[in-house]
């Protein structure tokens, strides 16, 4: 497990034409990823058993968790239940900061 991980060392995953993130470190209680948007992009309506925690490190994003949306911007954070279904909307190019508990094992390619 990497200990000190540099952000020009971790591999940028093109999601879709608006969308990209870098896994920045994980071991199997903990994750942290790295959400690249381009305006626009959408983190379609999902719900998974991990528990999230977000925080917006740039940009402005219209968050839904359950049956409430807010927007959120540079400095906002956000909480997901497990299988809560949300998702998010990206009103300004931005960077999203997800944390996950336990490691998010479908993002690791094998």
């Amino acid at each position: 497990m990497k200990t000190h991980i540099k952000n020009a060392d971790v591999p940028l995953e093109k999601l879709n034409d608006k969308m990209s993130r870098k896994i920045m470190g994980y071991d199997s209680n903990l994750m942290l990823v790295r959400v690249l948007f381009k305006k626009g992009g959408v983190g379609s309506p999902h719900a998974h058993p991990h528990q999230q925690v977000s925080y917006v490190e740039k940009g402005k994003f219209e968050v839904t968790i359950g049956d409430k949306t807010e927007v959120l911007v540079e400095g906002d954070a956000f909480v997901v239940p497990s299988n809560i279904l949300h998702g998010a909307v990206c009103l300004e190019e931005g960077v999203l900061i997800d944390t996950f508990s336990p490691m998010r094992e479908d993002f690791i390619k094998k």
